[in-house]
């Protein structure tokens, strides 16, 4: 109790960001699980990026924040869910995600 409190106190607690996972390649993308750690359960959140090739491409990446209102209380969990969701994602719009 006392170590929340502090917490709270010293600006630890409620909203700060998880460590992000080693990213999971698919179809070319890469998923990466940066869930938010909200109170000891996880918010669904991450990256989706593409990683551009060809002529002209110098490397760059095309990227996409993915947000969702889910939340678990296990950060392997939290994990798992991310990527599957993305993985639906991926299937559904393709790169079109990246479209402004």
């Amino acid at each position: 109790m006392l170590k929340k409190l502090f917490s709270g106190l010293l600006g630890g607690g409620g909203n700060k960001a998880a460590a992000e996972a080693d990213p999971v390649e698919y179809k070319g993308y890469l998923i990466i699980s940066d869930p938010q750690d909200r109170d000891g359960q996880y918010r669904v959140s991450g990256w989706i990026r593409k990683p551009l090739s060809g002529e002209g491409a110098d490397g760059e990446t095309l990227e996409h924040r993915f947000e969702r209102s889910d939340v678990v209380s296990g950060r392997d969990a939290c994990d798992e869910l991310m990527v599957s969701k993305a993985q639906r994602f991926i299937d559904d719009l393709g790169d079109a995600i990246f479209d402004k």
